[in-house]
């Protein structure tokens, strides 16, 4: 009896196993069936037929190949619009670059005197290095304070500072025949590659606003007189440095006295009547009118053509 128990029970238990695996077997086949539901749903496609131009005839082929080169026809003219335009612009442009040769000439002129300036002050200042000099902001003149040579109110140059006069003459004496025309004339292309000339070397006398107007000329003016004489004493040979002045050459070497009306700082500080107070030797370049008269210099210059003429 126990015997036919335990046989219906095993009998149960396998019956009860194989209807779990039928009922998950079928669950997992109804979702694999689902989502082959899904899938097909979303993603099937019908197949979509290319639609297909009529064909063309021969008027619309004509009439499609008019058109086309009248597209090609209105590019081209616009091409050489801006072709020409292109060009026109580059014309321009080279103008704008082109540097005018008078222009030129002058532009190398106002260098060559900076450099003349320059080589003046560096030469001083290596001779008398506590000696008041300067080039001035307009790049035109040597400025030496008065008291650098004169005492305060005088006009008569120290023994002492005619040494620098002396100096200044000189160094002027070595660099004008370079610049100038007349019987001392050398020009050299390699001292002198622009044939820039010198027009005038001008001794100036100016002093401060203290006392009165018309003294204060006088005083300048006795001062570059002095100046200049001692510069003739030196170097005879400065008189006879002519510039390109028309129709007769003249001595480059000129003096000016301008008392107080040319004043480089204020003269309400004792600084500004100090630097106010001075002796400019200003250099005035030749300034030709047009390009011929740039080739008949630099004609004169190498001895070309007669002196003068």
């Amino acid at each position: 009896m126990r015997n036919n128990f335990r046989k219906q029970r095993e009998q149960d238990e396998e019956e009860s196993v194989f209807v779990s695996m039928t009922d998950m077997t079928v669950s997992f086949l109804f979702i694999v069936i689902l989502l082959l539901a899904y899938f097909a749903s979303h993603f099937s496609t019908e197949a979509k037929p290319v639609p297909i131009s009529p064909p063309l005839d021969n008027d619309d082929l004509r009439r499609r190949v008019d058109q086309t080169e009248c597209d090609i026809n209105g590019l081209q003219a616009n091409s050489d619009r801006l072709n020409s335009r292109v060009e026109i612009l580059e014309r321009i442009l080279a103008k704008i670059r082109e540097i005018d040769p008078l222009e030129k000439y002058l532009s190398n002129a106002a260098l060559t005197r900076s450099k003349i300036l320059v080589a003046l002050r560096d030469g001083l200042k290596k001779d008398f290095p506590n000696l008041v000099i300067e080039i001035s902001a307009e790049s035109d003149a040597l400025r030496l304070q008065d008291e650098g040579l004169f005492g305060k109110g005088e006009s008569q140059l120290s023994p002492e500072k005619r040494k620098v006069v002396a100096t200044i003459a000189s160094r002027l004496d070595e660099l004008l025949p370079a610049y100038t025309f007349g019987e001392y004339k050398h020009w050299d292309e390699k001292v002198n590659p622009t044939s820039a000339i010198i027009e005038a070397v001008q001794i100036e006398g100016h002093t401060d606003s203290d006392g009165d107007d018309v003294m204060n000329l006088h005083l300048s003016t006795a001062r570059a007189n002095a100046t200049f004489i001692a510069m003739l004493q030196a170097a005879p040979r400065l008189t006879s440095y002519q510039n390109n002045h028309s129709p007769e050459r003249q001595p480059v070497l000129s003096v000016a006295g301008y008392g107080k009306m040319r004043p480089v700082a204020s003269n309400d500080t004792t600084q500004g009547k100090s630097t106010n107070r001075r002796i400019d030797l200003r250099i005035i370049m030749h300034t030709p009118r047009n390009l011929e008269e740039v080739e008949r210099i630099k004609s004169q210059l190498k001895g070309e053509t007669k002196e003068g003429k």
